[in-house]
C-alpha cells in the first residue's frame, strides 16, 4: 500500500477537495483506497454524506488505547463513500480534544501509521487528510505517509503558510529514518488575477525542485462534486478540475520508485 498525506498548517487551501479528487481518480483506475479524515473539522467526512458531529466511532477510537491499536478496530471503523471502490476512516469532533490529552501519552504518534499497517492487504492506497495545525494528528499524517502532498492556493497568504508547512517538515524530518519527499501543489488558480500569476512565479522561482509545475485551477463542477457528495471524476470526468488532478496523479506515480509503483 501506498500512503500519501495531504497537509498545509493553511486552511482553504483545497486539501479535503485534492485528496478525494486523487483518491477518486486511483479508484476509477480499480485501485482499493482507504480514506483517513484526521481533520476534526470532518470536511472529508461530511463529503461523503457522514455527519463527524452525530457518529458513534471514529478515527478518535484509534487513540484510546495508549498508543495501542486493537486488532481488527481500523476495519470496524470504515464507512462505505460514493465510490465502491473508496472506504473512509471518519472524523469526528472529538479529534479536537486529542491535544489536551496526548501530554504524557507515549506511542501517540504512530496510532495512524499502525492502524494502516492492519488495512495494508486490503487497499492499495491510502490518502491523509489532515488538519491545518501542528499537533498529534498532524504527526501522525507525516509519521504515517511515504510522501506528502502540499497544495498551496495561489495567493500570498497561502505562501506564508507554506513557509511555515516547510519549516515543520524539516523538524518532523529530523526524527525520521529518511526524509519524507514532498510536491508541492499550487490550487485555486485563476489567469485574470494578479495574485494567482504572482504568486504562481513566487513558488516557481522559491521552490522548484519539489513544485508541481502545473496547477488546479478555480473550477465550479470541483465545488458541485462535493455538494452531490460524489467524487470530482464521478461527476464530471471530463472538467477542468479533473483533468488537472489527471495530470497530477500521474506526475505523483511517477515520483515513485520503479519497485514500488502500484
Amino acid at each position: 500500500m501506498r500512503v500519501w498525506a495531504v497537509a498545509n498548517q493553511k486552511g482553504g487551501v483545497g486539501k479535503t477537495t485534492t485528496s478525494i479528487a486523487l483518491a477518486g481518480l486511483l479508484a476509477d483506475a480499480g485501485k482499493r483506497v482507504v480514506v483517513v479524515d484526521l481533520d476534526p473539522h470532518g470536511s472529508m467526512t461530511s463529503y461523503f454524506g457522514h455527519d463527524p458531529d452525530t457518529l458513534e466511532h471514529s478515527c478518535f477510537d484509534l487513540f484510546l488505547q495508549q498508543g495501542t491499536v486493537p486488532d481488527g478496530l481500523p476495519r470496524e471503523l470504515l464507512l462505505q463513500t460514493s465510490h465502491e471502490r473508496i472506504s473512509l476512516l471518519p472524523s469526528s469532533t472529538a479529534l479536537a480534544t486529542l491535544e489536551r490529552q496526548s501530554p504524557g501519552q507515549n506511542g501517540l504518534g504512530l496510532v495512524i501509521a499502525k492502524s494502516l499497517a492492519q488495512l495494508w492487504q486490503q487497499f492499495d492506497h491510502a490518502i491523509i487528510d489532515s488538519p491545518p495545525l501542528l499537533g498529534v494528528l498532524m504527526v501522525n499524517a507525516l509519521a504515517a505517509s511515504q510522501q506528502l502532498v502540499i497544495p498551496v492556493q495561489t495567493e500570498f497568504l497561502a505562501v506564508k503558510g507554506l513557509e511555515r508547512m516547510v519549516s515543520t517538515l524539516a523538524m518532523i524530518n529530523r526524527s525520521r529514518k529518511q526524509a519524507l519527499p514532498y510536491t508541492i501543489v499550487p490550487t485555486l488558480f485563476d489567469r485574470r488575477t494578479q495574485a494567482s500569476l504572482n504568486t504562481l512565479k513566487v513558488l516557481r522561482n522559491n521552490y522548484p525542485e519539489n513544485l508541481w509545475q502545473a496547477y488546479i485551477p478555480v473550477d465550479t463542477r470541483l465545488r458541485d462534486a462535493s455538494r452531490a457528495g460524489v467524487t470530482p471524476s464521478q461527476y464530471d470526468a471530463n472538467s477542468r478540475g479533473v483533468i488537472a488532478y489527471r495530470a497530477l496523479l500521474k506526475h505523483l506515480l511517477s515520483q515513485l520508485p520503479a519497485t514500488q509503483v502500484a
